[in-house]
């Protein structure tokens, strides 16, 4: 099938800005690259005369600063609508060093945590009455290591899940959706069972739900940092794609309930982390010959219900490459290869509205 033989325009094709911002700066040893330098890349890509719909944001300088301006924002929209471009999925900077804190943790911990998710979404509602905002969520996660949330497991989930709960409050005063992107890096969120499982706690199916990253979800089925969970086997060596599939269908079926929001990605099955972002999955370009991942084949897992129907629950899908170097960042063949890739997921899953 040709990416161009389907004619589905949906799911929307978008590409993350902030793998110019995460893992870069004075504790990266990388410069960021500007949100400008950023959308330029993205306006300019093209394959076989398709483009990317539009941009996913990450709210912390340099970016986009968590407390813009009303006219900031306009002049944002105004940035991003030259460039034939809109936005979706925008990520609040939850974190201790951006201003946050822990969603496990203390009091005013978690109240620094719950101010940051009503600034993100004050911008993100913003955004969306500027008209510049169609479709999208605002992205959380604990905002906690794996290491800390093992001192009390079940008394750290009922906090965050509680934390959780209050940003869900916030997020339905301003018509939000919250999006908890699974990682092996954020505590109560490293494992797919403990994903679920904080879902569940949480309560709020209406308001928050699951974003799914390729590349951090195929480390759940490796149960790094969770080898209680592990789905493939250990010293698993990539042998028999059946059992990678296999695997994939037992996370998805857990996970894809409450999936809202998806990551089209590339992993080669290790971790990396960089300047102050822990250890996570690492992103691949998507024709690495160490990639582990038939992008287009097994995206569908996370974008057809069990009976092979599109589940349609998100308008977009977005490509993340977060910590790439600077310098595949800035050729314009990574982005048309990147481009490609998603006009295959969304031929090979997409629908036509």
């Amino acid at each position: 099938m040709s990416a161009a033989s389907t004619g589905n325009n949906f799911p929307k094709l978008h590409n993350a800005a902030w793998p110019g911002v995460v893992g870069k700066g004075s504790e990266g040893g990388e410069p960021f690259i500007a949100l400008d330098t950023m959308l330029d890349l993205t306006a300019k890509a093209e394959v076989d005369g398709k483009k990317f719909d539009g941009v996913d944001l990450f709210l912390f300088a340099p970016h986009v600063d968590i407390d813009s301006t009303d006219d900031d924002l306009k002049r944002l929209a105004d940035k991003v609508r030259a460039k034939n471009l809109v936005i979706g999925s925008v990520v609040a900077p939850v974190w201790p060093p951006t201003g946050g804190g822990s969603a496990m943790g203390s009091e005013t911990e978690r109240k620094q945590f719950v101010d940051q998710v009503r600034k993100g979404c004050r911008i993100a509602k913003k955004l969306r009455d500027l008209g510049i905002r169609p479709y999208g969520i605002v992205r959380i996660d604990s905002a906690s290591g794996p290491g800390d949330w093992l001192k009390d497991p079940e008394g750290n989930q009922h906090k965050i899940a509680a934390t959780f709960r209050q940003a869900c409050d916030i997020a339905a005063d301003h018509g939000e959706r919250l999006a908890a992107e699974g990682e092996i890096c954020w505590g109560g969120m490293h494992s797919w069972k403990r994903m679920v499982q904080l879902l569940e706690l949480t309560n709020r199916p209406g308001t928050i739900g699951f974003q799914a990253d390729m590349a951090h979800t195929l480390l759940y089925t490796l149960g790094y940092n969770a080898p209680e969970d592990r789905i493939l086997p250990e010293n698993w060596n990539w042998s028999d794609p059946a059992k990678l599939d296999n695997a994939l269908a037992t996370l998805t079926a857990a996970l894809r309930p409450w999936t809202i929001d998806f990551h089209v990605a590339q992993n080669d099955a290790t971790v990396k982390g960089s300047g102050s972002h822990d250890k996570t999955g690492r992103h691949c370009l998507p024709n690495d010959p160490d990639g582990k991942l038939k992008i287009a084949h097994h995206a569908g897992y996370w974008m057809r219900d069990s009976y092979g129907n599109p589940t349609k629950k998100f308008k977009h899908i977005c490509w993340d490459g977060c910590m790439f170097p600077n310098d595949v960042m800035m050729k314009p063949q990574t982005w048309n290869d990147i481009l490609r890739a998603m006009i295959d997921v969304r031929a090979s899953h997409g629908w036509k509205e």
